[in-house]
């Protein structure tokens, strides 16, 4: 009877470890985005560096293969032209501006379809001045799967006025638009060609 009892405990604990695990790859993200947007006192010199969510140590190590693929593809065509980031803001604080990050959540939702949703609210406008009376904080969900046993971020979801606000939709666009780039005001084909 032990054994039987000790060999369904072996079966069913992987399936509680990975649910327990989903929020580790999204707890190290927003320990990262919490860094980078800490207050750094006006008269320091030396200011921490700011720390890509994309880097070559997080890209392979966090994310899923699909979610790497979508990055290194949107990357061809950085967002200035020195090169980076293909994003001209902070997509998980989503803008240029901000507070540090305050009243931090995080929650691993029910996994469904071999997906955990790991939901993180904070608050990142509180420096802002008085607020709208329906303010809400803000709400970036973490699309978690299991890839080679370990839990890794397969899409970075910033719902917003009915928009999911997929990151990898957006990465795919970039990828797409800086393939296949349209002329602008005053330029021609030849201008926008891609190289």
């Amino acid at each position: 009877m032990i054994r039987l009892c000790l060999a369904a405990t072996l079966v069913v604990l992987p399936s509680f470890a990975f649910a327990a695990d989903a929020t580790a790859p999204v707890r190290e993200i927003m320990e990262t985005v919490t860094k980078n947007w800490a207050d750094v006192a006006d008269d320091n010199d030396d200011p921490p560096a700011y720390v890509d969510y994309f880097n070559d140590e997080f890209l392979p190590r966090l994310y899923s293969k699909d979610f790497a693929a979508k990055y290194r593809e949107a990357a061809k065509y950085p967002a200035y032209e020195d090169g980076g980031s293909p994003f001209d803001y902070d997509v998980i604080a989503m803008g240029q501006d901000g507070c540090t990050i305050k009243d931090l959540k995080i929650e691993a939702q029910p996994p469904a379809g071999g997906v955990t949703t790991v939901r993180t609210t904070f608050d990142n406008t509180h420096c802002f001045g008085e607020r709208e009376p329906d303010w809400k904080p803000a709400e970036v969900d973490f699309n978690v799967v299991e890839e080679e046993g370990k839990a890794v971020i397969d899409d970075i979801l910033r719902p917003q006025d009915g928009d999911p606000g997929s990151l990898k939709t957006e990465m795919q666009a970039i990828a797409r638009e800086g393939a296949n780039p349209t002329p602008q005001d005053g330029e021609t084909e030849e201008d926008v060609s891609p190289e």
